[in-house]
């Protein structure tokens, strides 16, 4: 499959020396020091929080991270009640020395960086583009769009370092088909799309792959209000 493609799964859980995925087995075989550390984005709920979740349980180090510290402990400590393995590190994708801070305190954490989530997001503004003012398209611009190319260079590096880093980006839908409601918000998601393209041809020289996915309706606190102006049988 050509680089440039975008992508719509992705094989970041599978264990690389392995064909199947075994949770026990892979947590017992794989010391700590040497499972994947893998940083997701706005993951103290919803899709974030369900990703942390299925890559700690298959033997991922994973950094818990979004806006509120205490949300992100939480999310971490249940993790490790569970058995897996995981640090909290606030990070408001909008400030741009945080995003330093989100990879230089993961490398100080665990010592490396194996894969990212990039999955925060912002969408201030529900209804016709007509409401968008500048400050509005500046704010889903600049955490949907520039905080992911800006995260992707910072995590270049430790990623390469790794041999077989990766990089996942979660799109939506929305920037695959037209809307009424949330079009700046699918503008973000559209040039994120090509954000994947671009970077697994800059990044792929240095071994680290770039794959995007793109969710449909899912039932979180962020499609909260799109989903209660769709009939319920849409959101089956």
């Amino acid at each position: 499959m050509r680089p440039e493609s975008l992508l719509l799964h992705s094989d970041l859980t599978r264990p690389a020396a392995a064909t199947t995925i075994d949770i026990v087995s892979n947590r017992e075989s794989q010391p700590m020091a040497k499972a994947p550390v893998t940083v997701i984005t706005g993951s103290s709920r919803g899709i974030g929080r369900a990703s942390a979740e299925l890559l700690a349980a298959r033997g991922h180090r994973v950094v818990v991270s979004s806006r509120n510290q205490e949300s992100c402990e939480s999310v971490a400590e249940a993790i490790r009640a569970d058995g897996g393995e995981a640090c909290a590190i606030a990070c408001h994708v909008g400030h741009e020395q945080q995003l330093a801070g989100l990879i230089e305190k993961t490398i100080t954490q665990f010592g490396a960086l194996d894969n990212l989530v990039l999955n925060a997001a912002s969408n201030p503004v529900y209804g016709s583009s007509e409401n968008v003012d500048l400050k509005a398209f500046d704010v889903i611009m600049h955490n949907n769009v520039f905080s992911a190319l800006r995260l992707s260079h910072l995590a270049r590096p430790h990623l390469a370092k790794a041999g077989q880093g990766a990089i996942i980006l979660v799109s939506s839908i929305a920037a695959l088909l037209g809307n009424r409601v949330i079009g700046a918000y699918g503008l973000s998601k559209a040039a994120e799309n090509q954000m994947v393209r671009n970077l697994a041809l800059e990044f792929g020289g240095d071994g680290i792959r770039v794959n995007g996915v793109a969710p449909g309706l899912i039932r979180t606190d962020f499609s909260s209000a799109d989903r209660s102006s769709r009939p319920t049988a849409a959101l089956r």
